[in-house]
């Protein structure tokens, strides 16, 4: 009982030894402050900084986190659109090979520079042939576009109707390709018909006409 009591009495002295090193404390001058007040504000101020420093720290981590969800997102999308190109390759391999070997058709339905001369004459030839007479067949500026030139012929004929309309359909037959424009048909003398159309036939370019056209688009460019 005794010891009891007398342990009682040393943590009420502890306590009061520690009340008393609260009392009576100089805020200006915090170095003559007895060891645990010193203490209790070192520690304070260390957790107050930890803390603080922890919130500046996440918040810069929360800016990364979310650039990096948005790059997630933007990542994912393109690799959804790559992903069907993949899957879709093969059938875009084919599709391109059917364009190539279109395009391929069409430029042998060109005809070469050396070659205009006897498709002029296949035109005429056309219209001979069903009887039409010439009134005028003159060959305008040739016209240079990227890959192709384009010729325009001022045509003149004048014959019957089912002649023309025969004419009409064999020059659109004509292995190479030339096409009727701007056609106007008016009665003639003795039940004719004379029929003015603008005819374009279409020559590829050969290379050294390409790399002309291509070194005078750099020289607009400039």
């Amino acid at each position: 009982m005794a010891s009891k009591l007398q342990f009682n009495f040393q943590l009420k002295d502890w306590f009061s030894d520690l009340a008393e090193q609260f009392r009576n404390l100089d805020p200006k001058d915090p170095s003559n402050w007895p060891v645990l007040p010193r203490a209790l504000v070192f520690v304070s101020v260390t957790v107050l900084c930890l803390v603080v420093l922890w919130f500046l720290w996440l918040s810069d981590n929360q800016t990364t986190l979310t650039t990096e969800q948005e790059k997630e997102l933007t990542l994912r999308d393109e690799y959804k659109l790559k992903l069907g190109k993949a899957i879709n390759l093969d059938a875009l391999k084919k599709q391109r090979e059917q364009v190539q070997l279109y395009v391929t058709q069409l430029e042998k339905q060109l005809p070469s520079k050396a070659e205009m001369d006897a498709l002029l004459s296949d035109v005429n030839q056309a219209g001979l042939g069903r009887s039409l007479q010439f009134d005028l067949f003159r060959p305008g500026q040739v016209v240079v576009k990227d890959y192709y030139a384009e010729l325009p012929i001022a045509v003149r004929v004048t014959g019957k109707y089912h002649d023309i309309g025969n004419f009409a359909a064999d020059v659109a037959n004509l292995s190479r390709i030339v096409t009727l424009n701007n056609m106007t048909i008016v009665p003639a003398k003795d039940g004719m018909l004379a029929m003015d159309a603008t005819a374009k036939t279409f020559r590829y370019l050969d290379s050294e006409e390409i790399s002309a056209q291509r070194m005078a688009a750099k020289g607009a460019k400039k």
